[in-house]
C-alpha cells in the first residue's frame, strides 16, 4: 500500500507541475493595475494609420466630372472608371502614400475628411475645383468574447461600430465569459492603451457605446474553471492508481 502511495504521490506532484490549469487566459494584469480613463467623447474620428489600405477617388468640377488617373486619354471610359475606383493604395510604415501625380504624401495621423481637404489642395494645382473622396478598406477589430475558439476578425464596415455592435458580430459574450471583466486593448499615438469595460451591470451602458477604433481588441476575460481542468488534469493520475489498486488485488 505504501507503494502505491509513494507512486501515487509521486504522479500527481508531476502532473500538478505541468497542468494547464487557466492557461487560456490572456492578458492578465496585476490587482492593482491602472487602466486608462475611456475617452468622455465616444465617437471620437478615426485617424488614418499605417498599413491602412484606402480607395482614392479624385473628381473635378466640385465633383462634377470623374479624373482619369490611371490610364491616358479615357477618363470618360466606364472601364477607366471602374479601373480608379478599384485601386487601393497602401500607407507604408512611415506614414505616406504614393498617389498619381502628385507622389508621395504624408496621411497618417489625419481623419478622413482632414486627408480629403488636404488632397483637395494639393491637386487644385493640377485640377479645378478637385473633390477627393477617401475610403479605408481594411479596418477591423479582434474580438475574443471568452471562449478562445470563438476569437473573430471583425470587418468594421461603418466608421460609428460602437463595443456593443462588435461584440454582438462575435457572437456576443460567451458561455464562459466575464461580462464584468472586458479590455479593450486600443493603439494610440501615445502607446498602447487599456480599457476596463464592465457590462456586467447597467451602467455599462455607456461604456458600451464606446465607438470602437481600426485595430482595437475586444477581451472578455474567460471565467476561471478550477475544479474541472483539475479534476481532467487529475484524471489520469486516478484511473493509473486504480488499476494499480486492481492488479495487487488479482496477485493477491
Amino acid at each position: 500500500m505504501k507503494r502505491i502511495l509513494t507512486i501515487f504521490s509521486v504522479s500527481l506532484i508531476f502532473v500538478l507541475s505541468g497542468c494547464h490549469i487557466n492557461k487560456d487566459l490572456m492578458f492578465k494584469t496585476p490587482t492593482d493595475y491602472e487602466y486608462d480613463i475611456p475617452p468622455d467623447v465616444m465617437d471620437v474620428e478615426y485617424r488614418l494609420q499605417i498599413h491602412d489600405l484606402i480607395i482614392f477617388r479624385l473628381y473635378s468640377n466640385n465633383g462634377f466630372k470623374l479624373i482619369d488617373l490611371t490610364t491616358a486619354n479615357t477618363s470618360n471610359s466606364q472601364e477607366a472608371r471602374n479601373l480608379q475606383n478599384n485601386i487601393r493604395y497602401k500607407i507604408e510604415v512611415d506614414g505616406n502614400v504614393k498617389l498619381p501625380t502628385i507622389g508621395r504624401v504624408n496621411l497618417q495621423g489625419k481623419t478622413v475628411r482632414e486627408a480629403e481637404l488636404y488632397l483637395e489642395e494639393r491637386y487644385a494645382e493640377f485640377y479645378v475645383e478637385p473633390f477627393a473622396m477617401i475610403e479605408v478598406t481594411n479596418n477591423r477589430v479582434i474580438v475574443m468574447p471568452g471562449s478562445g475558439g470563438d476569437a473573430r476578425v471583425i470587418i468594421l464596415e461603418n466608421d460609428n461600430t460602437t463595443l456593443m455592435e462588435a461584440l454582438a458580430l462575435a457572437g456576443g459574450v460567451a458561455k464562459r465569459g466575464h461580462a464584468g471583466k472586458i479590455k479593450l486593448i486600443r493603439r494610440t499615438p501615445e502607446g498602447r492603451k487599456i480599457y476596463a469595460i464592465d457590462m456586467s451591470k447597467i451602467e455599462g451602458v455607456k461604456d458600451a457605446d464606446m465607438i470602437v477604433q481600426a485595430q482595437d481588441i475586444i477581451y472578455v476575460e474567460p471565467v476561471p474553471q478550477l475544479a474541472s481542468e483539475l479534476l481532467r488534469d487529475v484524471a489520469p493520475i486516478i484511473a493509473l492508481l486504480t488499476s494499480m489498486v486492481v492488479l495487487l488485488n488479482v496477485v493477491r
